[in-house]
């Protein structure tokens, strides 16, 4: 089943609370799209739906940042550009971030693990440029 929504930045929030709504069902999202296209600011807004407080940034030289809020939910925010391959992301340690109780995991440029977050059940979203102010979200499993 794919959704399909266009925004601008002023309907970010729309967008945001599609992927709040989809963690009910969902873990874990993979979050693919061109440089720029806005993934890290499509997390932004869902975190900040989600109670936490803190500045979000772009794990991009951390590979993950860590992100709570006042219900003790825990939020790992992936950027996986830097990685060859799956082994490196096992290598790292970051398999067992995504099976953490009360936790959910959103991984920016997820190709190079996509194989393994197919088996893991995770939530498929692709963001693109529509046009020069507005964005294309679409998910699907």
């Amino acid at each position: 089943m794919k959704q399909k929504l266009v925004y601008s930045l002023e309907e970010l929030d729309l967008a945001a609370s599609l992927i709040v709504h989809k963690m009910q069902k969902y873990k874990i999202f993979a979050l693919s799209g061109s440089l720029g296209a806005g993934k890290t600011t499509l997390v932004q807004a869902a975190l900040k739906r989600c109670g936490v407080l803190e500045s979000i940034t772009s794990p991009t030289f951390t590979y993950v940042n860590i992100y709570n809020n006042k219900s003790a939910e825990t939020f790992y925010h992936f950027d996986l550009y830097r990685l060859s391959s799956y082994r490196e992301f096992a290598e790292a340690g970051f398999e067992e971030y995504l099976d953490v109780e009360n936790s959910w995991s959103f991984i920016e440029w997820p190709e190079v693990i996509k194989d393994f977050l197919s088996k893991e059940g995770a939530c498929f979203a692709k963001i693109d440029y529509h046009g020069f102010d507005k964005r294309v979200l679409e998910i699907c499993k």
